[in-house]
């Protein structure tokens, strides 16, 4: 948090020497254009430092990555001033100078803050004295405890030794270090040990639930000693984000593919509200255009509704443009032999007579029709923007499954629908069209969802428009 205020604070006073070298000594707060864009570059500062965790490891990082992300940050919030000013259309009003050599004196203030406050930072925590840390572990969980607790030296402590939970035989040649760490004990001593030697916190970590010893853990707390419990693998086996939690007065430990702080929730709603309502008016302008083309080829409503499965297995009506014959549905159990997709988890066909106005001559090639022209350009997915306006559905998420797909889930695939579901996401943009494994599709979804962000979102977003202009330029 104090970097992100700091930054803050660098992006005001580089605004403020800006306007002062282009007009002297005038308070820029008094001119209401100024005013507001220094209120929409620090809106966008801090949603950018936020949303997209801009300080993440920013201890860790050397001198060229910092001004890599000094750079980075400085041209968003330089092209959000300069497209702000655009939108208002007060362009001819406002210094360009300002605008500009605000940026230029916002990555040399910015810079050098950073690397101050981070060498004041560093000093600060060299003065700390570390506090005595004791691992107690297995010899088969030990040595990666303290290889993690190693490469975190910013951490406050000094990890003094290990207490090996392992019933050793005479014959046994019991180690004398770990991982360079000194075995000081072993269950029988360990309380002994703990008296006599310096400890302030232990940490109790094991692979197995089973190799965990009540009775020391209740010695260990009679002592008065600070204990860390570090969950056993069986608690997480299948590499889940993990946190503690209370749940109706109680304290649980939470497991989950991927925990966001209500912050970006937030952030990642708002911006489904922007663009759902935007595509939304696109929706109503196309209805005009292309519906009487539907109904002129398919007599029959304009609009498509579906029952999806969303988000844990809540079901939704999603709105289409028809690009289908009204019997599609009814065809469809016809047509599942020719399914492009394996194990017919997705369905997919090469050719599909259920297209409006789709024909296959007498030569082999396909003539396409309006409903292929709607599908081609994504017109179809349009309707989709007032789920995401109401709130079924998201910008960016996995596509959602129709009700006989869902039935046919296998565990690992309910996966998919840990999240909204999207109009667009990361599968999509990796060539949907060759893909015709369902196991791909369920193992770029899960990737998604595990390191999902604002950013991604937005690359995502830029990348689908990118596929669908290169796609109509193709044609």
């Amino acid at each position: 948090m104090d970097f992100i205020l700091l930054d803050l604070l660098c992006l005001h006073l580089a605004f403020l020497a800006a306007y002062m070298i282009r007009h002297g000594f005038a308070n820029p707060y008094d001119d209401k254009i100024y005013l507001s864009i220094l209120v929409c570059v620090t809106l966008v500062n801090l949603v950018l430092t936020t949303a997209m965790n801009s300080f993440k490891s920013v201890l860790k990082r050397g001198f060229q990555v910092e001004i890599v992300a000094t750079l980075r940050q400085d041209v968003i919030v330089v092209t959000a001033a300069v497209v702000y000013l655009f939108a208002i259309q007060e362009s001819s009003s406002v210094s360009r100078i300002v605008v500009f050599l605000m940026g230029g004196l916002y990555v040399v203030i910015s810079y050098l803050t950073r690397i101050a406050w981070k060498a004041f930072l560093r000093k600060r925590l060299a003065n700390i004295a570390p506090r005595s840390l004791l691992l107690v572990s297995t010899m088969e969980k030990a040595e990666t405890v303290v290889q993690q607790i190693k490469s975190r030296p910013m951490e406050p402590y000094h990890l003094k030794g290990v207490i090996l939970l392992d019933e050793f035989h005479l014959s046994d040649n019991v180690p004398d270090t770990i991982a360079g760490i000194p075995v000081v004990a072993n269950p029988n001593n360990a309380t002994e040990y703990i008296c006599r030697e310096w400890v302030d916190e232990i940490l109790f970590s094991a692979a197995r639930l089973e190799d965990y010893s009540g009775e020391l853990l209740n010695q260990f707390m009679e002592m008065g000693v600070t204990v860390h419990l570090g969950m056993p693998d069986f608690f997480n086996p299948y590499d889940q984000k993990q946190y503690t939690n209370r749940l109706c007065g109680m304290n649980v430990l939470t497991s989950s593919i991927r925990w966001v702080d209500g912050l970006t929730v937030a952030v990642k709603r708002a911006m489904d509200i922007i663009i759902g309502f935007v595509g939304s008016v696109i929706t109503l302008l196309l209805a005009v255009v292309i519906g009487p083309a539907i109904y002129l080829n398919s007599p029959g409503p304009v609009f498509f509704t579906q029952v999806r499965v969303g988000k844990n297995g809540k079901k939704f009506k999603m709105f289409k443009f028809r690009s289908m014959y009204l019997d599609a549905e009814e065809r469809k159990a016809e047509l599942l032999k020719e399914n492009s997709v394996k194990d017919g988890m997705m369905f997919k066909l090469d050719y599909d007579p259920r297209i409006i106005g789709c024909k296959k001559m007498p030569d082999g090639t396909v003539k396409k029709g309006i409903g292929n022209y709607i599908r081609d350009w994504s017109l179809d997915e349009f309707p989709q923007f007032v789920n995401v306006l109401i709130g079924d559905m998201s910008v960016v998420g996995t596509r959602p499954p129709t009700v006989d797909e869902w039935e046919r889930y296998e565990l690992h695939h309910r996966q998919r629908l840990a999240i909204k579901p999207g109009i667009t996401g990361l599968w999509q943009i990796s060539g949907r069209s060759n893909i015709t494994d369902f196991e791909e599709v369920v193992k770029l979804d899960a990737q998604y969802i595990a390191n999902w962000s604002i950013g991604r979102d937005i690359m995502i977003i830029l990348q689908t428009v990118k596929a669908v202009v290169k796609r109509d330029g193709a044609k």
